[in-house]
């Protein structure tokens, strides 16, 4: 069957445009995908033709230079798991985690998204990347202390890391309510100042971007940058869970981040 050709459209951070280091926020356009997953669906988790996401996560790795057999990503579980990759699993086979790092040249760290929020790190002196799924359970737990903690066992220093937040719902299309505020609340009372009241009653608006970036400060990450994306609002760019949901799809496609170290 000839597949389709289109561009692909990923956005790259200047943040994390450093010596050695390649990244990409891949968004939904230039792959191969039909329907409900068009174009750029790359995740193993969902229902689209496996043969499709393999395709279109070639088509990622052939953007950055490198093949699908360097990408490595984990089974994600909205969890605090960070592991270090010295060895690339296949697709699928990845381990229970949210976060992968490693200081190993030509590993291509992945981790999909679909309205959590995909955030990439970089230690370019120590040549340590990572890269962390940072959904609101995920970063509630510690998600992304556990990935910094992870680069320090390899010699990066958090001073010197750089983490930007890539497309992620935002503020204005994330609506919660009572449970899910007291969630946070419970957990730290200063958390109140990421929600603010909803038109509904007793329902809440959650700016998750921010509380990323707020964890990230508070864990002494040098440099921190967010693209700013609304997966939510953005359609024709990113897959969105809950704006999937809202519309009665029956599954959703999800968007791959990646960061690597160029060979020496």
């Amino acid at each position: 069957m000839q597949r389709k050709t289109a561009q692909l459209s990923p956005i790259e951070a200047p943040e994390l445009s450093l010596p050695g280091i390649a990244h990409a926020f891949f968004t939904r356009e230039g792959g191969v995908s039909d329907g409900i997953y068009r174009a750029l669906n790359t995740g193993l988790g969902s229902n689209d033709s496996r043969d499709n996401v393999l395709e279109n996560r070639s088509r990622a790795m052939r953007h950055l230079g490198t093949t699908l057999e360097k990408l490595a990503t984990p089974y994600q579980v909205h969890g605090t798991e960070a592991v270090r990759v010295e060895t690339v699993w296949g697709p699928g086979l990845g381990p229970k985690a949210d976060a992968v790092v490693t200081n190993r040249p030509g590993v291509a760290l992945g981790v999909g998204a679909a309205d959590c929020g995909p955030v990439l790190f970089a230690d370019a002196s120590a040549r340590v990347v990572g890269a962390a799924h940072a959904g609101w359970k995920g970063a509630l737990a510690g998600i992304l202390d556990s990935t910094v903690a992870t680069m320090e066992q390899l010699g990066a220093r958090r001073e010197r890391i750089v983490a930007v937040l890539g497309p992620t719902i935002s503020f204005a299309a994330y609506e919660v309510g009572p449970d899910f505020v007291a969630r946070f609340t419970d957990a730290e009372i200063g958390n109140a100042r990421f929600f603010e009241a909803s038109a509904r009653d007793h329902h809440s608006m959650f700016d998750l971007p921010a509380y990323i970036v707020s964890r990230l400060q508070r864990a002494g990450i040098g440099s921190i940058g967010n693209l700013e994306r609304c997966t939510y609002s953005e359609e024709s760019r990113f897959f969105s869970y809950r704006r999937a949901t809202h519309h009665g799809e029956a599954d959703y496609g999800r968007l791959l981040s990646v960061i690597m170290l160029h060979g020496d």
